[in-house]
């Protein structure tokens, strides 16, 4: 039996510490899918993507492991009006969450070992819905790409509009899910289809984060400079309001952004393969055909479309452009840094960001931590807005992504839970052996953390699929196998 629960509840019990899962998929007015049954939700904001999508209460079904849990675990009492019931604590059970084994059903009691297995299903979850959201995106740029070679340039973009928007609507309800997007590249065909992604995903996440930062900054600084202004509407200045929050950019701005990501480097399709996957250094000659896949490619294949997007027609244009003055190697430069919009200097920075991390035919993938730290210092100090563009790329990026494997100063190796931290759960010992007991999760940002249980930031991040044979089963479980 389903009982139907405000979601300002939820909000509220999530807030506080607590933990909650339906029991029953979410769907929006689109049949968007917003929350699966089986999610544990521990974040307020996946609830309030809910809750801005219209819905003002939730289903929650017992009958298959649906419940809500305070900060403690203890379940708590909903009564037949959906009302939760927060006066009388001794009247709660211990709610010990059931976690599927593929012999049998465990039950973990311990505390912390819980909040390991809670952590470890909703990474599980975030990775089965990314590989879907990921094989629907694919299908569409193989399409796009192949559909401008078998007709000489058209393309469908209305479907392109509508998968983007699928896409785009998984990046915002999950917590840093580009993460689990990413794939291992190998050709020239599945870069560019992977790419592709990759960059809306990255760019979407960084420019989501960019959008609340920069917006909040603006919006306090015009508060405070207009703290004395009444609204002109009411008599005798009575009831001062404040004016109205500023936001950078509209939902409907960034659906058109997270498109033209998604589409940057579709000219890219016309310059010869031999160019593309030359192994070495390419020519003055070769590096001028592959320039023109953006300001010629680019833009004659969106002439030939009738697509006339402005905030499209940039990106594709412009997303190898300077981001300050006197920067290198960058084209074209028709436009002074200063007129090229922050949406397409953020393109580029996730561009260069997959490109260096993403293994080639002709070069081996960089470690995602040299890329950050490149790519920081290499822009840094170089130009006000910027350093915006910047604190909302690391900030979304993480350096860390969870679901990879770090190896600490100790020598031991650790399952990234969260980028945020970043927050790890080792699973071997310094030498290399897989522990025979459940860790407490360490996170890295705490000040009292011991030098040699931090990060090792000399070694590269690996694929669980590289150490699989060193993982302990829970976490075994929700990678993919060799």
């Amino acid at each position: 039996m389903n009982t139907r629960i405000s979601i300002d509840n939820l909000i509220e019990i999530v807030r506080t510490g607590g933990k909650i899962k339906t029991g029953v998929d979410i769907y929006n007015k689109k049949s968007t899918l917003l929350l699966d049954k089986d999610v544990l939700v521990e974040k307020v904001k996946i609830l309030e993507i809910i809750k801005d999508n219209g819905i003002n209460s939730v289903p929650v079904n017992a009958a298959f492991n649906g419940g809500l849990w305070d900060g403690d675990g203890n379940l708590i009492n909903v009564n037949t009006d959906g009302l939760v019931d927060f006066k009388d604590p001794d009247t709660r059970t211990i709610a010990e969450p059931v976690i599927e084994s593929s012999k049998s059903d465990t039950v973990f009691p311990d505390i912390a070992t819980n909040e390991i297995e809670m952590k470890l299903l909703e990474i599980e979850e975030i990775k089965k819905q990314a590989a879907i959201k990921y094989t629907d995106a694919k299908k569409s740029i193989k399409k796009v790409l192949t559909d401008i070679k078998d007709t000489g340039g058209e393309f469908d973009y209305d479907e392109v509009q509508a998968n983007v928007s699928e896409l785009v609507s998984f990046l915002v309800v999950a917590d840093n899910p580009f993460s689990y997007l990413t794939q291992e590249i190998f050709s020239y065909d599945e870069y560019l289809y992977n790419h592709s992604i990759n960059v809306c995903a990255i760019g979407t996440a960084v420019l989501n984060q960019f959008n609340t930062h920069f917006s909040g900054v603006v919006d306090d600084l015009l508060k405070a400079k207009t703290s004395d202004i009444f609204n002109p509407f009411e008599k005798d200045g009575k009831n001062k309001k404040q004016i109205n929050s500023f936001t950078c950019y509209y939902s409907d701005e960034l659906i058109d952004i997270s498109l033209g990501f998604f589409l940057h480097d579709m000219g890219k399709i016309i310059v010869p393969d031999e160019i593309l996957n030359k192994e070495g250094r390419l020519t003055e000659t070769e590096f001028d055909e592959v320039k023109k896949h953006s300001y010629e490619h680019g833009v004659n294949l969106l002439d030939k479309n009738h697509i006339k997007n402005s905030v499209i027609r940039s990106i594709v244009n412009y997303h190898h452009a300077p981001l300050y003055d006197g920067e290198e190697r960058c084209y074209p430069i028709d436009k002074k840094y200063t007129q090229i919009p922050l949406y397409t200097k953020i393109c580029k920075l996730a561009d260069i960001y997959d490109a260096m991390t993403s293994k080639r035919c002709y070069k081996e993938a960089i470690n995602p931590i040299s890329v950050v730290t490149q790519l920081f210092r290499s822009y840094a100090k170089k130009d006000h807005m910027l350093q915006y563009i910047l604190h909302a790329f690391v900030k979304s990026i993480g350096i860390y992504p969870p679901g990879s494997v770090v190896f600490l100063r100790n020598g031991q190796m650790a399952y990234v839970l969260e980028s945020s931290g970043p927050l790890v759960l080792p699973f071997t010992d310094e030498k290399g052996n897989t522990l025979k007991h459940k860790p407490d999760p360490i996170n890295m940002s705490a000040s009292e953390i011991q030098e040699e249980k931090m990060v090792d930031n000399r070694r590269s991040v690996k694929a669980p699929k590289d150490v699989y044979e060193l993982l302990p089963s829970y976490i075994k479980k929700i990678t993919a196998r060799p």
